[in-house]
């Protein structure tokens, strides 16, 4: 689909959920008046019964397709979302929504605390993907959806689509789970750590009060997404982007951007800061790094599938991707497969990356458009 192909029925708001209704975090804590913050394609059927909900990845967001109020770019998976494309808006009511501790207008640490009038800040409690999903399953049942088609993500979308199906599977016909994993890697959480501490670093963060005093830690976290853009990538694609050429004629002799992949990470690290929140990316990549699916069943993950049995389960990987390797998808089948649920798997030939997910790649769009019509189909 291009990019500027129409989307129908759109749709998008926030769902404010009354102080009588709190959202209960793992934590022990509790969030009085939740706000999500969603946007939709299509329309729901009279039964209600077309319903696919995507979870987006860390520093994603609702904006799946259409375009993006503050970037003006398409949504992340426009290429997935249209007519014509593998979730149709006319055969699906599609629904995404900002997470819980998010920056685009979901109740996170840069919202206000009802008990202060001010910013939580670092007094907003710790989240963690099952929190995540809990708000997304009271969103949905506040839209009166009994049960979703499929709910489908990748990255940390996968995440939560995995917590889904141990959570909710009753509430859910199919699932997608696209370069994902079923619990965070010492490797993944080290990389995360690396970013928390380059903002927690920066002057500005101000022990996290930096929207009281009117600054913002960029640098920090301009550092932290250049980081965190490295494991994205695969070496191939930084080669085949980059590879040793220089941004200008020759060298600097200092330490200016010499070299096109400086220049691009610090790009990617300047654009970054103008549509997320550090806090934000501080508690969400913290609730990437605590989800462990098995730990609540003394650490077998079939069991934690085992509720799941009558769940149609897609599970995609790339072979380039370091972040969420190919080897923690057939982790997730095999537990998949010995708790009985019906369950297909695809690893993709790519040299992407982990954003292999989010760009183009016929085969996974191949592969998400043959599954979800086989539940659209009842098969």
């Amino acid at each position: 689909m291009d990019d500027g192909a129409p989307i129908t029925a759109e749709d998008s708001g926030v769902w404010r959920f009354g102080p009588d209704q709190p959202l209960r975090l793992d934590s022990g804590a509790s969030i009085k008046g939740l706000e999500i913050a969603w946007r939709s394609f299509g329309t729901l059927n009279a039964d209600r019964s077309n319903a696919v909900l995507i979870c987006h990845a860390l520093t994603l967001d609702q904006h799946v397709a259409g375009l993006h109020p503050v970037s003006g770019k398409p949504g992340w998976w426009t290429r997935l979302i249209g007519p014509g494309q593998p979730l149709d808006p006319k055969d699906w009511f599609v629904l995404c929504a900002n997470v819980v501790g998010g920056c685009m207008g979901s109740t996170g640490p840069g919202s206000i605390d009802p008990a202060t009038g001010q910013p939580y800040g670092l007094t907003f409690p710790v989240i963690t993907i099952g929190d995540m999903v809990r708000a997304q399953a009271m969103l949905v049942e506040a839209m009166g959806i009994p049960r979703l088609a499929a709910v489908v993500g990748g990255s940390m979308g996968g995440m939560q689509v995995l917590q889904w199906a141990a959570d909710y599977p009753e509430r859910m016909e199919a699932c997608v789970c696209v370069a994902s994993a079923a619990r965070h890697s010492a490797q993944n959480i080290a990389f995360h750590e690396v970013g928390r501490q380059a903002i927690m670093a920066d002057p500005d963060w101000r022990g996290g009060a930096y929207a009281a005093a009117g600054v913002r830690p960029e640098k920090g976290l301009a550092v932290a997404r250049m980081a965190a853009h490295i494991t994205y990538l695969s070496e191939a694609a930084l080669q085949r982007k980059f590879g040793r050429e220089l941004q200008n004629d020759g060298l600097s002799w200092g330490f200016d951007a010499d070299f096109q992949v400086e220049s691009y990470l610090r790009h990617q690290g300047g654009a970054f800061v103008d549509r997320f929140d550090a806090n934000s990316y501080l508690y969400i990549t913290r609730a990437m790094d605590y989800f462990d699916l098995a730990a609540p069943h003394d650490g077998r993950l079939v069991e934690a599938f085992r509720p799941a049995r009558a769940v149609k389960f897609c599970v995609l990987s790339f072979t380039s991707d370091w972040l969420y390797p190919t080897a923690e998808s057939r982790h997730i089948v095999r537990a998949l497969n010995a708790a009985g649920a019906r369950t297909s798997f695809l690893e993709i030939e790519s040299d992407k990356g982990h954003d292999a997910f989010l760009l183009d790649e016929p085969v996974m769009d191949g592969a998400m458009r043959g599954f979800l019509a086989s539940v659209r189909n009842g098969r």
